[in-house]
């Protein structure tokens, strides 16, 4: 693919494509080889300002059309999705980096997304009381919040933006996007497709800049009335502590750092077959993805032959290429991460069994690693890895996997390998996460909740629970005259 085929990705304000106001551009980094591809615009105060009264008008519009004709819209927009996935794909894979394949599934991924909150935007019911006194009417009513700032990361361009826009939108809500930097063209396709499914002027805004200066921006704005943000906790909670000081209703989902139970009854095969999809997907920039490995003693070895064998099978390049089944990590601090929690792991006498090296000369290329016998003190068993490095450790009784699964502040997501129904029963009982999936890759569908607990943030993202962070409840009660 050359430059020209990259379109340089303009701010979307008030129902228009247009250039920052002051003129500033960022450029856009190939991951595969570290190339300009692209420019995209750069936001200002002025520029926000515009946002902000755009989706005040645009909300005024939007929370008086019918839940009916809400859908109408959503499913035009997945129509789009769905038909425009393939052209969509290449632009994710230029700019993030991952096989044009799993592109290809994260672009039609979004219109299943955007279906099931269209029949949401027709489903939000109050509800009515029985009064104590004869004659009183009580009603539980559901009402749009207001206009939203949603703030979106750049491993899943596509898929972090559409649960963000169809939740707001399936609700009666403006929003505005401050779209991921790095992956801009890929966000802008979605939001183009919503543009042409007929979303209104200012319903829908898309800015990119300085994220820090956007944030501190819309987030203490009297017309932003919710925050939703996906990204590193530290940077959550920054955000949720500005948004606290103007009372603004928040969902947060931010990192992760997913135990794996596999346990010695497991069918050890199929799962880590499972378990290197998971990880490896994405190079392993994603938030769910299996990080610490509690393997039972018994089948510690087993299990890691297993794994290692699988892992062997991965081809690391662009991801443009047809035979990659892995790409780049998305930029060069991902890169410096790994080669770094790989050192330290070693040093404290982790064995490196695969991997723990960059590939290539150029480009943000890291090997599959797997690292065994890892110590609690390394800092990969502290820090989110967010990339393509597995630790594994033994354990002897499930007391001792569930009490690692626990100890780190992190509750997002956890797997379980297990043909035991007292193991799994116990597991989904006692692990604090959000998310449990047992024996299968069962997370992020768009009808099932998706969110953590702890440090991992609050809110969901998907399922009915993602809705009512965009509802106001209020209560009528009326007596007859």
């Amino acid at each position: 693919m050359t430059k020209l085929q990259y379109p340089d990705v303009s701010l979307y304000i008030d129902g228009a494509w247009s250039a920052a106001v002051e003129g500033a551009t960022l450029p856009v980094l190939n991951p595969a080889d570290g190339s300009e591809i692209g420019r995209v615009a750069h936001a200002s105060r002025a520029d926000l300002d515009r946002a902000l009264a755009a989706a005040e008008r645009g909300f005024r519009i939007w929370r008086k059309t019918s839940g009916f004709d809400r859908a109408a819209t959503l499913r035009r927009a997945a129509d789009l999705m769905r038909e425009r996935a393939e052209a969509i794909a290449p632009l994710v894979t230029m700019e993030q980096g991952k096989p044009l394949k799993e592109a290809a599934t994260e672009a039609s991924a979004a219109a299943g997304i955007i279906d099931w909150f269209a029949e949401e935007a027709r489903r939000g019911y109050g509800r009515v009381i029985p009064a104590r006194s004869e004659g009183v009417t009580q009603l539980s009513l559901r009402e749009p919040v207001g206009p939203v700032a949603a703030f979106t990361p750049w491993n899943f361009p596509i898929n972090q933006a559409v649960r963000k826009i169809a939740a707001a939108l399936a609700a009666g809500c403006s929003i505005i996007l401050k779209g991921p930097e790095e992956t801009p063209a890929s966000c802008a396709a979605l939001v183009r497709a919503f543009h042409d499914a007929g979303v209104p002027p200012g319903v829908l805004n898309l800015v990119f800049g300085t994220p820090s200066e956007i944030s501190s921006y819309l987030i203490p704005s009297p017309v932003i009335r919710k925050v939703t943000f996906t990204g590193s906790t530290p940077v959550g909670k920054q955000l949720a502590a500005l948004a606290g000081q103007h009372m603004k209703r928040i969902t947060m989902e931010l990192g992760g750092h997913a135990p794996v139970l596999v346990f010695d009854d497991a069918d050890i095969p199929a799962a880590a077959r499972l378990l290197a999809i998971a990880k490896f997907r994405n190079a392993g920039q994603v938030c769910i993805a299996p990080t610490r490995f509690l393997v039972q003693q018994d089948v510690y070895e087993a299990f890691t032959q297993a794994l290692l064998e699988v892992t062997r099978a991965i081809r690391v390049g662009d991801g443009l290429a047809p035979d990659t089944t892995m790409g780049p990590l998305a930029n060069g601090r991902r890169l410096e991460a790994m080669q770094s929690l790989v050192r330290d792991a070693v040093g404290q006498g982790a064995q490196l069994r695969l991997g723990g090296e960059r590939v290539g000369g150029r480009g943000n290329f890291f090997a599959p690693t797997i690292l065994s016998d890892v110590p609690l003190a390394a800092q990969a068993m502290n820090l989110e890895p967010f990339g393509p490095l597995v630790t594994l450790t033994p354990f002897k009784h499930i007391d001792a996997a569930l009490e690692e699964a626990n100890r780190l502040p992190f509750g997002l997501a956890s797997y379980v390998f297990t043909g035991s129904i007292r193991n799994a029963t116990r597991a989904a009982a006692e692990i604090e996460s959000g998310m449990v999936t047992i024996n299968h890759l069962g997370l992020a569908l768009p009808e099932v909740p998706f969110g953590g607990v702890k440090d991992s943030g609050y809110g969901s993202e998907g399922g009915t629970e993602a809705m009512e962070a965009y509802y106001n409840v209020k209560f009528v009660t009326q007596a007859a005259a």
